[in-house]
């Protein structure tokens, strides 16, 4: 199997996040998606991460490879078997997903020159992250995890998009009004899945 990623990609390193604590051998293979010709070839929508298998037929997005990962390989289940719990993961995921989306949004509006740049969008999308960290927050409580006191995948999609924050909105200092997904994260930070994916410094 081959990922299609950058290392700066929150939505790849949820990806690599479960490859490493699935013990699944995978090449990376590094691309920038908006000049990558392979990345477009294996996705239409021009996106990474993309996960190519041996027959050579891909799988897109981060939340449909992660679960083909989890199946593929039943080793460590980090998803449990179709019922309520289930679907709760995936919300907790979508969350997780959600406020990534947020922040990708605030950078990418950033960037625009001044003059056409769509500063209600960027107050709009803090407020979503605001109201992600503030659900997340109330939803562990005083869980050892996410969903009480296995690991598995929330947590991993929590801990992407508070590292995400980290990386590139220094300025939003959600440790301070979120004392459990501190707690929670701390705990990721000791784990080599995450240790090994943290983006590089100045990426």
């Amino acid at each position: 199997m081959k990922l299609f990623c950058t290392l700066t990609s929150p939505y790849a390193r949820k990806v690599r996040v479960v490859l490493a604590e699935k013990k699944i051998d995978c090449e990376l293979v590094l691309e920038n998606p908006r000049n990558s010709e392979a990345v477009a070839h294996y996705n239409p929508l021009a996106r990474v991460p993309v996960l190519v298998l041996d027959d050579d037929t891909s799988i897109f997005d981060s939340p449909v490879i992660v679960e083909y990962l989890d199946n593929v390989a039943p080793n460590s289940k980090l998803t449990p078997q179709p019922n309520r719990e289930r679907i709760e993961v995936k919300c907790r995921e979508a969350l997780a997903d959600g406020l990534l989306d947020a922040a990708v949004a605030i950078r990418m509006e950033s960037q625009r020159p001044a003059k056409v740049r769509d500063n209600a969008a960027i107050e709009r999308n803090h407020l979503v992250i605001g109201r992600s960290l503030l659900t997340m927050e109330q939803r562990l409580g005083e869980n050892t995890w996410s969903m009480g006191t296995h690991f598995g995948l929330a947590d991993i999609a929590i801990g992407c998009a508070l590292g995400y924050l980290d990386f590139r909105f220094s300025d939003i200092d959600w440790r301070a009004a979120q004392p459990n997904l501190t707690r929670l994260y701390d705990k990721l930070m000791q784990r080599p899945s995450f240790i090994e994916t943290v983006p590089p410094a100045g990426a």
